[in-house]
């Protein structure tokens, strides 16, 4: 079985204060309901778990409805960090559950080719996680004023969502960072504590993050191209 946790628990305060950017409209909708039906039509997952803040119940509820977003899915609560919220979505997957993609609510340009092939790449290495390689020159500055150097950017990439994890994998990495007080943006970081390989699968189409007020245009110029 294979479940998806689209964590919806943030509130994105780079959008400005008082603005809940996963319900801002892009392309006739909010932002994640395109997200979530992204997953609702790929045909290799079989449910999916919301991760809201709390009180907000309803509201995605009421999304469920007027979309038909049929697909299972339930509701859980997050937590105070983005770890927290994949914690308590993972703590929710059905006992048959093997694989898990793990999506950001604020992505919702996703293509069902990237989500069905990092599940496919997890299932085969463990965890996997879409990627771009990075094409900008990148500098490395201690203090943010003093250039300290040059990357190599042949060796770098810029990671995304879906990232997509054996079960018992996801779980024991997140065990280990909740174990040892630390905190992770990316849950692909997790596993690098245990030593747990992770495989790059290219994104060859656009899937940026709804993250500043300059991101929504681009975003509902893709959406309306895929419509």
């Amino acid at each position: 079985m294979v479940s998806a946790i689209i964590v919806a628990a943030g509130k994105g305060t780079r959008m400005g204060p008082n603005i809940d950017k996963l319900f801002l409209e892009v392309a006739g909708r909010p932002v994640v309901a395109h997200t979530w039906q992204c997953y609702a039509e790929v045909a290799c997952v079989d449910e999916i778990v919301l991760v809201v803040r709390e009180g907000m119940q309803t509201a995605f509820e009421e999304l469920a409805a007027q979309y038909a977003l049929d697909k299972p899915f339930r509701l859980v609560v997050g937590g105070a960090e983005r770890q927290d919220s994949v914690w308590n979505g993972l703590q929710a997957l059905k006992a048959a559950t093997e694989i898990v993609a793990i999506h950001d609510g604020a992505r919702p340009c996703t293509s069902e080719t990237i989500i069905a092939a990092t599940i496919a790449a997890a299932r085969g290495v463990g965890a996997a996680v879409a990627a771009q390689p990075v094409t900008d020159t990148i500098k490395e500055s201690i203090d943010g004023k003093v250039v300290e150097r040059t990357l190599d950017r042949s060796r770098l990439w810029a990671v995304q969502t879906p990232q997509a994890f054996r079960v018992e994998v996801i779980r024991r990495a997140l065990g280990l960072v909740r174990e040892r007080g630390l905190q992770v943006t990316d849950d692909t970081a997790a596993c690098e504590l245990i030593g747990q390989p992770v495989k790059l699968v290219a994104s060859v189409t656009p899937n940026p993050k709804v993250t500043v007020p300059a991101d929504l245009p681009y975003v509902e110029l893709l959406l309306k191209r895929g419509e």
